[in-house]
């Protein structure tokens, strides 16, 4: 059973996506459905994949780090006079 999808957008939008439709020789609706098929299936491989790779990379290197305490102390300080020192 198709399900009908309703998305408001300006002119201006409408006529980019209309032309960008055009350019590939489809409709707007067919452009519309393969634009969401795409986000669909690349977004969550790709996003868990790249996060988890930057995590991996971030992991082998030694950053500098603080005392916690006075790091939190600092962010505080810096709220309550809206500056930071």
């Amino acid at each position: 059973m198709s399900k009908r999808l309703q998305v408001l957008m300006d002119e201006a939008e409408w006529r980019e996506i209309r032309k960008t439709a055009r350019s590939r020789r489809m409709t707007v609706a067919e452009w519309v459905r393969q634009a969401l098929r795409g986000a669909r299936s690349g977004e969550s491989l790709r996003s868990v994949e790249s996060k988890l790779a930057a995590v991996h990379r971030a992991a082998l290197h030694r950053f500098p780090t603080g005392d916690i305490e006075q790091m939190n102390e600092e962010i505080e300080r810096g709220y309550v006079t809206g500056r930071a020192r």
